[in-house]
């Protein structure tokens, strides 16, 4: 049997990066800063200054880049509410990897085939 590399059942590669950005909940409604603690081209972990719970939609905004998504948060840490990882709407590198994994490439050009 094949072995499998735990990379392997990502859809894309995993990148820490500590990157400042603002959580928004809706026009209107809540919002902090936070920081992501590891990132792809489908979401994050990041550091909340609030907690926010699995299936909330929000918006993220890297100050970084100045680029935009909208997201969900798709899993809290039970031992540290206050660190979720989120999911963008669409895969794209918005937090300004510079040299970002050969996956990622992959997944832009198909993204833009589609």
């Amino acid at each position: 049997m094949p072995s499998t590399r735990f990379r392997d059942l990502r859809r894309s590669t995993r990148v820490p990066l500590k990157v400042v950005i603002a959580i928004e909940e809706g026009p209107g409604s809540l919002s902090c800063e936070g920081l992501t603690i590891i990132v792809n081209m489908h979401g994050a972990l990041i550091a909340t200054a609030i907690r926010l719970s699995a299936g909330t939609k929000i918006s993220i905004h890297v100050h970084l880049t100045d680029k935009r998504s909208a997201a969900r948060v798709v899993y809290v840490d039970s031992e540290n509410p206050l660190h979720c990882g989120i999911e963008l709407e669409k895969p794209r590198n918005i937090w300004g990897v510079p040299l970002p994994p050969e996956d990622w490439e992959e997944i832009a050009a198909a993204e833009i085939r589609h």
